[in-house]
């Protein structure tokens, strides 16, 4: 009998963690998409400018994110559209057609980056030509993305988020301070300084990015549309409580893997490259590249690896948060589970944002060095949209009887605060 309850209780253990796993969805696609080569290079040099010092950020960001996020999901689940079908429904066109726009370059300008140095990163494990890797990845991405069926497609994105714990094996192999390290995310250290507040900006820019209130919102959106048994919940109350709780625990899974994964990061760059007086790391392929004579072949090949499959599950969002804004705001069919015939208009512009990013990489334009401030331009653009998810979530016409109130819009506006005085900040030391 002892030996039958020990071996049904792993079972019944593992079973529990597979239906929790396959209720995950948008939320944890978002976070760990949050983690992309790009935001990869900018926790790398945050870590190796600023050192352990700047861990603090990944703390106090993780309630802001996580809540406008959650945000982001009940607009989507409440209403059955995203951000900009709300904001194209209620909300004053130019004011979309500025955000989208916006939305569009910054995104492009993300997913060239993140081709290149996934390139970059493969020629170091591999060797070969940077050329050809990029208009692989990019080539394979969009057929993939266009091509394979939604649910398929959506559990190799979930099953992608693992690749994120390389940069928790890098932390196995590299010598950390850890009193140092957990000092320097505990207690919050500020510089008044250029640089460390554009290093700021940086980083609320990448973990707090408009693409990612656009994926999920659709994403929520997209998931009941498919589901013959969903409904708006503005037409389905019932369905209401299960579903805001599915939303948080999702939403709360992907905020905070992302935000362990950017620690991490930081650490780990700090431990290897700040500390050895290497400071000035542009892209994630460098600083897997700088890590080879501080922490040997083997730190290298992890980071490298991690860049790799990070940036196979942020193009796809990125690409996707693009066709989402655009075909929503013009009121076309969209979505990735429509076939490719039904969403001709939506496909094409999934299938452009990469082909462009593509461009971009053979240009006189240098994406890499365009990325850096890419976030800070998404920093400073995610002010007026958060801002406008704010007005919306609180509005009967919208969400109807599920107008975001209490601790959660609290923290919304707090999220929208700490980002409009960090942009002020920004400004003030470059001005004075």
């Amino acid at each position: 009998m002892s030996q039958q309850k020990s071996t049904t209780a792993p079972r019944k253990h593992h079973s529990s963690l597979r239906r929790f796993f396959r209720t995950l969805g948008p939320g944890l696609i978002t976070g760990a998409s949050d983690d992309d080569p790009s935001g990869i290079g900018t926790y790398s040099q945050a870590g190796a400018q600023l050192g352990y010092g700047i861990g603090w950020t990944m703390l106090f960001t993780f309630p802001l994110m996580a809540a406008i996020q959650e945000i982001s999901a009940r607009i989507g689940r409440v209403t059955g559209h995203g951000i900009a079908g709300n904001l194209a429904r209620y909300g004053p066109r130019p004011l979309l057609g500025l955000m989208v726009l916006l939305l569009a370059i910054a995104n492009t300008i993300n997913i060239a980056a993140d081709l290149a140095a996934m390139a970059d990163a493969t020629a170091l494990l591999v060797g070969g030509s940077v050329v050809v890797f990029v208009a692989i990845y990019g080539v394979g991405s969009v057929i993939a993305e266009i091509f394979l069926s939604y649910k398929r497609y959506v559990a190799i994105l979930k099953w992608a988020t693992l690749s994120l714990f390389t940069y928790v094996a890098v932390l196995c192999v590299v010598n950390v301070p850890w009193s140092k390290a957990l000092a320097g995310a505990l207690v919050p250290q500020v510089t008044w300084s250029g640089t460390f507040f554009t290093t700021l900006v940086a980083i609320l820019g990448t973990t707090i990015s408009p693409y990612l209130f656009f994926w999920q919102a659709s994403g929520e959106a997209e998931d009941q549309r498919i589901a013959p048994h969903k409904h708006p919940l503005k037409d389905s109350p019932r369905e209401a409580p299960k579903e805001f709780r599915r939303i948080r625990a999702d939403t709360l899974a992907g905020m905070a893997l992302s935000n362990a994964i950017a620690l991490a990061i930081i650490i780990a760059t700090a431990a290897t490259l700040h500390d050895h007086g290497i400071t000035h790391i542009e892209t994630s392929a460098q600083a897997a590249q700088a890590l080879k004579p501080v922490a040997g072949d083997l730190a290298q090949s992890i980071f490298a690896l991690g860049i790799v499959g990070t940036g196979l599950l942020a193009i796809p969002v990125l690409a996707g948060a693009t066709a989402y804004a655009i075909g929503e705001s013009r009121n076309w069919p969209v979505g990735l589970a429509r076939r490719p015939k039904r969403a001709k208009a939506f496909n094409a512009v999934l299938a452009l944002s990469v082909i462009v990013a593509i461009v971009l990489n053979f240009s006189p334009m240098n994406p890499i060095s365009a990325l850096y401030w890419a976030a800070v331009i998404n920093g400073i653009v995610a002010v007026p949209i958060m801002v406008v998810m704010m007005i919306m979530s609180a509005r009967p016409a919208v969400m109807g009887d599920f107008v975001v109130n209490g601790p959660l819009r609290f923290l919304g506006w707090l999220s929208t605060a700490a980002m409009a005085l960090c942009v002020v900040a920004m400004t003030a030391t470059f001005v004075l």
